[in-house]
């Protein structure tokens, strides 16, 4: 009993025995740590200003800071004795003031590589600096993090400026298929969204098909829609049985590209000349133009004659800059598309003021370029020939 109880406490004051560690860095940027580095979980066994000389043993945070004063009044860079997992290193390192200690002066040490990388230092023990160890070997992982990387600036807005038909365009679009309530899996909702997708390419609609995914979304017994209708219930505190349904969202290009035509009025019109319906699918599509008019003049009445030869409809992707594309099908089957009376009383209303009015256009596979009007090619996705 005596010898168990001897064994027990010397156990006890193993674990209880604290080591000078690393405990943390103020290096947030993970991905720029690597293993010449001070890293969380480092045991530090010892300094020395050469690294083939004897090295000092560290006997605690205060005992090495104290240290690490005297040296940095000789040399910059002192050399640490680390124990790293299974691993004995020797890592050069730069001494520098530890600015958290408010209290009295204090020093430790960073990177040589990294000014940002100061290790905080504190007495830990084993146990704890084993857990810390395992989360850097995450980080640091070789196989697993490649090259080191590094930020680099972009000029975004040039970018966006300069190829983007509209900067207020994110040039690809999606839809969102809601499951009906008959439908088990989401099989049956992506042949419901790929019939749509065929349909609408096959009266005309000249669509470029980009990727398809699953996406969840929350709904109630109460509230069969939107997440919005979900939080007014709950502001009402109205109890609701929340669930969670698949729903099929689908990418897809507005053709291969947008043609931008402005259509300008001129004294004595009286309409932009464009009458507009609606497809089945809920694309909005132009469907005659008036000879003579705005619209005939900035070159929409050549695109429908080209586009109906090809049998291709012409198809307004934005007004004014804004998106006119079907967004979501309900669970009721409905799709979710812009009101053609809305549209038409734009338009009206920019005839009365006679201001003029911006339409892009999707276009199409081999379609005649616009080389005498004033429109604009937008972003076009596909690689160069």
């Amino acid at each position: 009993m005596e010898l168990y109880c001897s064994l027990f406490k010397k156990k006890d004051m193993a674990s209880a025995q604290t080591l000078v560690c690393v405990k943390q860095v103020k290096q947030e940027v993970q991905d720029e740590w690597d293993e010449t580095m001070p890293l969380p979980g480092d045991i530090i066994d010892g300094i020395s200003d050469d690294a083939d000389e004897l090295f000092l043993p560290a006997k605690g945070k205060s005992e090495l800071s104290s240290e690490l004063r005297r040296i940095s009044r000789q040399a910059d860079s002192i050399w640490l004795k680390i124990r790293r997992g299974d691993r004995n290193l020797k890592l050069q390192v730069c001494v520098v003031a530890d600015h958290s200690s408010r209290i009295q002066r204090k020093f430790t040490v960073r990177a040589a590589s990294d000014d940002r990388h100061v290790a905080v230092l504190e007495d830990l023990t084993l146990e704890q600096c084993t857990k810390l160890q395992e989360m850097s070997r995450k980080v640091v992982n070789a196989d697993l993090r490649g090259f080191n990387r590094k930020g680099v600036k972009y000029d975004w807005k040039t970018k966006v400026r300069t190829y983007l038909p509209d900067q207020g365009s994110t040039v690809v679009s999606s839809i969102l298929f809601m499951p009906l309530p008959d439908e088990q899996g989401i099989e049956a909702t992506t042949v419901r969204t790929m019939a749509w997708f065929s349909a609408a390419v096959s009266s005309g609609i000249p669509l470029v098909f980009v990727n398809i995914q699953t996406e969840q979304k929350f709904t109630s017994e109460k509230y069969k829609s939107t997440g919005e209708e979900i939080s007014r219930c709950r502001q009402k505190n109205e109890t609701t049985s929340l669930q969670i349904v698949q729903g099929i969202r689908l990418w897809f290009l507005p053709g291969i590209g947008e043609v931008l035509l402005e259509l300008t009025p001129k004294p004595g019109d009286y309409r932009f000349g464009i009458d507009i319906k609606q497809a089945e699918e809920g694309f909005i599509c132009v469907y005659s133009v008036t000879k003579g008019t705005s619209a005939d003049r900035a070159g929409l009445g050549y695109l429908y004659e080209q586009a109906s030869n090809m049998e291709y409809l012409v198809v307004i992707s934005r007004l004014e800059g804004k998106n006119l594309m079907p967004s979501t099908v309900s669970s009721e089957g409905l799709i979710h598309c812009c009101d053609t009376n809305d549209i038409k009383e734009t338009l009206t209303s920019a005839m009365d003021q006679m201001e003029s009015i911006k339409l892009h256009i999707m276009s199409w596979p081999n379609q005649t370029p616009l080389h005498a009007l004033q429109a604009i090619a937008a972003a076009n996705l596909r690689p160069p020939n």
